[in-house]
């Protein structure tokens, strides 16, 4: 006979903790939910009802799939990203709640600048999953976007959440190296490059080398080329007085302002953004 809804996240949680996963408890709820198609409330009015052979062969492998080091978010294929749930594949890059302080920046940009109920027009580049585009068009209802990726698999992935997340008439998007094939003007240019240097990537959590694709942590020697590539082109892209926002990782700050000031793009002293933890996460430019 199955065990128990409870029994078995119990067993999964002993199971995932005696293997070294720091959030076993969390991890065997979250993947218990998914392995049912239950709610939280559902789980817990229900945990004395058995979980059925099959549910339980699908738990037992994504518990599997956790213990070999497969974050939650994979396993699952969502991520919650902003208040929203995003669908992730091997073709995206795993959004991290750091990448919500780039979302942050935008938004006090348009409050600070007046711009709200604007017709903005956006532009993402290296746009993965769609996470940083979708939750600025579904922010901005007025905006409208354009997300470029080199992958053919991203985009899919990109045009399936503005679907899901009610946004994809405002939202366009285009297989393309960083500018190359690009065309018009935009009043605001955001980007999460890869910034990772080449020789680290190896040494990275687990979760994330293993998992997250190559091509979106690779910066390059020092992990700046994409910075390089993108103030290059930015300044043929950005309407008079528009706004550049990439992340940064946290020791790049000064480095990646000094390649946009070399490009004529204007950092002021206000224009970087620190994350939860307090580290420079998002520096903002604007054209000349």
């Amino acid at each position: 006979m199955s065990p128990s809804l409870q029994s078995a996240q119990a067993r999964a949680a002993k199971t995932l903790r005696h293997g070294g996963i720091d959030t076993a408890a969390l991890d065997a709820r979250a993947l218990l939910k998914t392995a049912t198609g239950l709610s939280f409330e559902a789980l817990i009015a229900n945990g004395r009802e058995p979980i059925g052979p099959r549910c339980e062969r699908r738990f037992q492998d994504y518990v599997e799939r956790r213990l070999s080091g497969e974050p939650v978010s994979r396993i699952r294929g969502t991520r919650e990203f902003y208040g929203r749930d995003f669908r992730i594949d091997p073709h995206t890059l795993d959004p991290r709640p750091d990448t919500e302080t780039l979302i942050v920046a935008v938004l006090d940009l348009v409050g600070r600048e007046n711009l709200s109920g604007h017709a903005l027009r956006l532009l993402d580049l290296g746009t993965g999953s769609g996470c940083i585009l979708v939750t600025l068009l579904a922010e901005l209802p007025e905006a409208t976007g354009v997300g470029v990726d080199r992958c053919p698999g991203a985009l899919r992935v990109a045009q399936d959440n503005a679907l899901a997340l009610g946004v994809a008439d405002r939202a366009r998007f285009v297989a393309a190296n960083w500018f190359e094939g690009l065309a018009g003007r935009y009043d605001i240019v955001v980007s999460n490059p890869p910034y990772i240097a080449s020789a680290e990537i190896d040494g990275l959590a687990p979760e994330v080398a293993r998992h997250d694709p190559r091509t979106a942590l690779d910066g390059g020697a020092d992990g700046l080329d994409a910075y390089r590539r993108i103030a290059d082109g930015a300044a043929r892209f950005l309407d008079p007085g528009g706004s550049l926002l990439v992340e940064v990782g946290c020791t790049q700050m000064r480095a990646v302002t000094e390649i946009f000031r070399k490009e004529r793009l204007l950092v002021a002293d206000n224009g970087v953004q620190t994350d939860l933890g307090g580290h420079p996460r998002c520096i903002c430019a604007k054209s000349s």
